[in-house]
């Protein structure tokens, strides 16, 4: 295809269609297709080469099933969701290279054959790709592609892999409802009993258990087994070996997947493991300050790989276990205290007493209130945070919501009663003073009770949580950031490639188009509908450059350019455009530098500027066009590097955009002008030129007070080029004698060019590579004039014209290409961008003629 580039590894030979389609076209192309309901690949249909084409080169999952058996054709991306399954699955039938979920891909072929489309959102299918069932879940669209006939012949699958985040929202799901079951357990040992059984039940594991430590032993009350013994009792901690016991201290999960081969694991300890049915586990040891205080342990049976989700989800079951564990050890304690207690009233400082000692035996913060507010025991972590967040130590005695501001105390004294009326609950509430900070706090509340169960007071105990939940947000809006930028940079990818195709297709149309109009081919009416339908073409070269310009991959003429000179210019036609109840007044600071620029894009961006302000005030307004000097320093303006720009303002007094609606205004095809008045690709044509200047595009706007939209240009670091240095206007319809050899792989391109060529008086010579002009050449060709193609297969256009230099030094050189790529080119060989016209065509050839005479 011509003026498709490839990395090394990629086809560079076989059907055009495979050209720069990644691994996966080399593997298509190696493929015996004969031996598939598919045939030899030269008897392929357009329309499955086509559609193959478009896959390979997408940046996102594409899987395409063609026929009645639906034989598997997709991209690279594809293939590493395959896993282990590639390459067996390129052109395999659907049925035979999922059999797992061949109901689920029948009904797909079924509807998809009948002209249907499905989309299934977090779609969950299990799926064997590495070996092993696994749970996946997906995003997926599926629609019918048509065949020569117009009929459905296969289906096109569109995936995105939302495993991770199903993942993640179940383990959070999980996490809570395990926490909730916790919150009314009295025990330790009915902690530990539900959070294994949950824990097991929910990783199918052989076995888990939390274990208590003290010392080199560790304890184990409970545990959740299937198909193995259970391990309740005490257990030394010796037995693990040196190297498993470095790997506890330092604090992060310990993970074995194979017992019998790993090599932390000492004989004696491998043996230990094994004699109790243990072929893998994960291990997560927990700490006060420096000791181990206990140890959750998932084993497994049998070998396994355990995934970083789920070794994630054993740890922060673990940390959860064990503040539920010191709450319940606690409230043993007071049990027990309460049982035995007589005479309360009499012992009431006893009482107290006892109460401060389990306070202050606990780490974390707590404290204990009784029925009338009052603190009766709290720990130093309790004091020290009251402290950061409200300026002030806390007493024994003192009524605890009184102690913080209005509002706030209101809020504490209503969580207290909720306790005091003998409610256990967990919330998530912000308490503290503005000046000092404003934490989010998660509180707990757990009653007290006397002998006779009426509650007395209650247990306050809360964990400062602001920077979890800031993490949290960060990491959601990062993603988020990540999921757009990865969207924009698929839809800009696909676009341009799409766009520079259509470029190779308009150039035949339009210059047969221009051909049959300068020769009036036809009756008057049969001229009027080639007019047309020229106008049509030349319409669609204006949406493709547009397309190209969003995808950053528009041929650009940049150059110096004396920005005032061109504002003023475009002023009489911008105030023609806008109409008489639109006054646009100008405000360009004097002596500003010359920025680098296409003239004729910016021209084009400026007025579509002003239209877009137009739209926006349909009752008239005023439009003012700015331009100023302005410097971009480290963070201040996102998305522009640091250093000096000029930039070009358009405002308007018109209608606004909310925050929403600024946010998607330069997406692609996004408008809120409604169908038919807009592709919606003007802003984001003049984002993707800014983009490709180095400069930027920022907007702000307010509903009902207008918006302004700023250029971002860089600064030239060459001088403007005056009039008297640039070249005379040679006419463009002069005649032209001599041999010309035309270097072009796309057939219809070729032939319309060599048309032109010889309408313009020249003898053309055509090749459909670089190889063979220069074989021509070698075989005595001495062409007075050389029109190659750039991006070509094999050799591109500029290494031709640099081989060719060695033996016609003088020839002159005109290089045609359809896309924005010009690594290799030249800076002084000139270039004319498909599609075009003959004219455009005579006049870049006149001024070679008049180049080379001077």
């Amino acid at each position: 295809m011509s003026g498709t580039s490839f990395a090394p590894g990629y086809p560079s030979r076989g059907p055009a269609f495979l050209i720069g389609g990644g691994e996966c076209a080399d593997l298509i192309l190696a493929k015996d297709w004969a031996a598939t309901p598919l045939g030899p690949i030269d008897a392929w249909p357009q329309s499955l080469m086509t559609a193959t084409a478009i896959l390979l080169r997408s940046p996102v999952p594409i899987v395409m099933l063609w026929g009645d058996d639906g034989v598997m054709l997709y991209n690279d991306a594809y293939s590493k969701f395959a896993g282990g399954r590639h390459p067996e699955l390129l052109g395999s039938n659907v049925r035979e290279g999922w059999p797992e979920v061949a109901d689920f891909n029948d009904n797909v072929m079924k509807v998809g054959l009948a002209g249907e489309t499905l989309h299934y959102r977090d779609q969950e299918l299990t799926l064997r790709r590495h070996g092993r069932p696994e749970q996946v879940w997906m995003d997926l669209d599926y629609s019918p592609v048509l065949g020569e006939d117009g009929e459905p012949a296969g289906v096109i699958c569109f995936l995105s892999d939302t495993t991770e985040r199903v993942a993640s929202e179940r383990r959070t799901a999980f996490l809570l409802a395990l926490s909730d079951a916790l919150r009314p357990l009295t025990t330790p040992a009915e902690i530990m009993r539900l959070a294994a059984t949950r824990l097991g039940e929910c990783l199918e594991a052989s076995r888990v258990f939390y274990a208590e430590i003290a010392g080199s032993l560790m304890t184990v009350e409970s545990d959740h087994a299937r198909g193995v013994p259970s391990i309740v009792g005490r257990h030394s901690l010796e037995s693990f070996g040196p190297d498993l016991l470095a790997a506890y201290r330092a604090g992060e999960p310990v993970v074995v997947q194979d017992v019998g081969t790993d090599e932390r694991l000492s004989e004696g300890a491998r043996t230990g493991l094994q004699s109790r049915h243990v072929g893998a586990f994960v291990d997560v040891v927990l700490f006060e300050e420096e000791a181990w205080v206990g140890l959750l342990a998932v084993q497994s049976a049998t070998p396994r790989i355990w995934t970083p989700a789920e070794q994630r989800l054993v740890q922060e079951v673990g940390e959860r276990i064990k503040p539920a564990i010191e709450r319940a050890h606690a409230e043993v304690k007071l049990r027990e205290l309460n049982e035995t207690l007589e005479q309360q009233v009499v012992e009431r400082t006893t009482e107290l007493r006892r109460y401060h000692n389990i306070v202050e035996a606990t780490v974390a913060p707590i404290c204990a209130f009784d029925t009338e507010f009052r603190l009766i025991a709290f720990n130093q972590a309790h004091n020290d945070e009251f402290r950061r967040v409200n300026g002030f130590d806390t007493r024994i005695g003192d009524i605890f919501p009184d102690l913080f501001i209005p509002e706030q105390g209101a809020a504490m004294r209503s969580l207290m009663s909720r306790a005091l009326a003998g409610e256990r609950f967990t919330v998530v509430e912000v308490f503290g003073r503005p000046e000092l900070g404003t934490p989010c706090w998660e509180i707990s509340y757990t009653p007290l009770r006397d002998g006779n169960g009426q509650v007395v007071g209650a247990f306050h105990h809360a964990n400062d949580i602001s920077d979890r939940l800031a993490a949290q947000a960060d990491l959601e809006t990062t993603q988020e950031a990540l999921r757009q930028s990865q969207k924009m940079e698929a839809m800009g990818a696909l676009t341009g490639g799409v766009a520079h195709d259509f470029n190779n297709l308009l150039t035949p149309i339009l210059g047969s188009l221009d051909m049959m109009v300068r020769r009036e081919i036809g009756s008057e009416r049969e001229r009027r509908l080639i007019g047309g339908a020229l106008q049509s073409a030349e319409r669609a070269k204006t949406l493709v450059q547009r397309l190209l310009a969003f995808a950053r991959r528009q041929p650009l003429q940049a150059t110096a350019v004396d920005l005032e000179k061109l504002v003023e210019t475009m002023v009489v036609l911008i105030g023609s455009t806008l109409g008489p109840t639109i006054e646009v007044k100008l405000e360009v600071v004097p002596d500003l530098p010359p920025v680098r620029t296409d003239a004729n894009q910016l021209e084009m961006a400026l007025l579509n500027l002003a239209v877009n302000a137009r739209d926006a005030m349909p009752n008239g307004g005023e439009l003012t066009i700015r331009a100023i000097r302005a410097a971009v320093r480290d963070g201040e303006t996102s998305g522009l590097a640091c250093g000096d720009y000029v930039v070009l303002g358009v405002g308007d007094t018109g209608i606004g955009m909310d925050e929403a609606t600024r946010q998607r205004a330069i997406e692609p095809f996004f408008s809120t002008k409604g169908v038919g008045k807009g592709t919606g690709l003007g802003l984001s044509m003049v984002h993707g030129l800014m983009a490709q200047l180095g400069g930027g595009l920022t907007i702000e706007s307010t509903p009902g007070l207008g918006t302004s939209i700023d250029l971002w240009l860089p600064i030239s670091d060459t001088d403007i080029v005056t009039s008297d240095e640039l070249p005379v206007e040679v006419s463009s319809h002069s005649r032209a004698a001599g041999i010309a050899l035309l270097v072009e792989d796309e057939e219809l391109v070729r032939a319309t060019t060599a048309d032109m060529l010889a309408t313009l008086g020249y003898d053309v010579v055509e090749a459909d590579s670089a190889e063979e002009a220069i074989r021509l050449v070698e075989e005595g060709l001495c062409p007075d004039l050389l029109v190659t193609d750039h991006l070509m297969p094999g050799m591109s256009g500029s290494e031709l014209t640099r081989s060719l230099n060695a033996v016609c030094p003088e020839m002159p050189v005109l290089i045609v290409s359809g896309y924005a790529e010009a690594d290799g080119i030249d800076a002084d060989i000139p270039r004319l961008t498909k599609p075009f016209r003959r004219d455009e065509l005579a006049t870049c050839l006149a001024n070679l003629r008049y180049k080379s005479s001077v």
